[in-house]
């Protein structure tokens, strides 16, 4: 990507190779950006930049893994050099599944460093570029799951609080600085992607009508960036979980929680047996 003759903006998404993080890249695309790709796979990313180069697009593949130190500086850097930057996304992320003191505790070592530690990295160096210029945004991919614990998912839920709470952190310290960069916590709920095959969940287990599609998570996400929102929550079922689950009274809402919990590890066992 040559830096100096073009006025079109660019945007870096983390976790680009696939699922939500493609899908921003496309529509990015088709709205006049150049893109900066980063993700594990050098293929993938390849791939995403052959199809975004039939959309008019330029985009650079920088294959990172965000949990290695050196990486990380690596693409935090390519942040601090790119004076086109207008938009970063944090969207690299994943799950695993099992208790936590029954799950290797590499993979929960791992989503801590590319959660909290890449996210909060990543930010400084897009908000120390961003804000003395006035311009830009970034949108930290969270989840629904940042509002509620359950049984399971521990950690991704536990990092996913925090992501929030640091995005909320940060809209705070621009509005003060009276900074016109927004940052935004996009939390969706299942979302058809990569996702929960990669972590092999079974989607038979989640009623249908609660997935979303990439597109339309996507799309809520830029609109609520426009708008200027810290939280979008895409889907009117999601918002009312949010709304309501953190006031129901811990006595009554964690029995309920079990239940779930163990329904989920009943459909495991039996999907493992098939």
């Amino acid at each position: 990507m040559t830096r100096n003759n073009s006025s079109r903006p660019v945007a870096l998404i983390t976790g680009a190779s696939a699922g939500i993080g493609a899908t921003f890249a496309r529509t990015l695309a088709g709205r006049g950006y150049d893109l900066i790709l980063v993700a594990r796979r050098r293929d993938r990313l390849d791939s995403v930049a052959a199809a975004l180069a039939l959309l008019g697009a330029r985009a650079d593949a920088l294959p990172a893994d965000l949990t290695n130190r050196d990486d990380l500086e690596r693409v935090a850097a390519r942040i601090a050099s790119e004076d086109r930057l207008e938009l970063l996304i944090n969207n690299a992320g994943f799950g695993t599944r099992g208790r936590f003191w029954e799950a290797p505790v590499e993979g929960q070592v791992d989503m801590h460093r590319l959660h909290v530690m890449a996210t909060m990295r990543l930010c400084h160096a897009a908000l120390a570029a961003m804000v003395p210029r006035r311009r830009g945004g970034v949108i930290n991919v969270s989840s629904v799951a940042g509002f509620i614990q359950n049984s399971g998912n521990t950690s991704y839920a536990a990092t996913k609080c925090w992501m929030n709470s640091f995005t909320e952190g940060l809209y705070l310290e621009l509005k003060s600085a009276g900074s016109p960069v927004k940052v935004q916590a996009l939390c969706p709920g299942f979302t058809l992607t990569e996702f929960h095959d990669v972590m092999g969940a079974d989607r038979k287990a989640v009623p249908a009508w609660l997935w979303m599609k990439a597109e339309v998570v996507v799309e809520r996400s830029l609109r609520g960036l426009e708008r200027g929102e810290l939280f979008v929550i895409p889907g009117w079922i999601y918002k009312m979980i949010v709304l309501i689950v953190p006031h129901i009274p811990r006595f009554l809402r964690t029995p309920g929680v079990m239940r779930y919990s163990r329904h989920s590890r009943r459909s495991r066992r039996e999907l493992t047996s098939d």
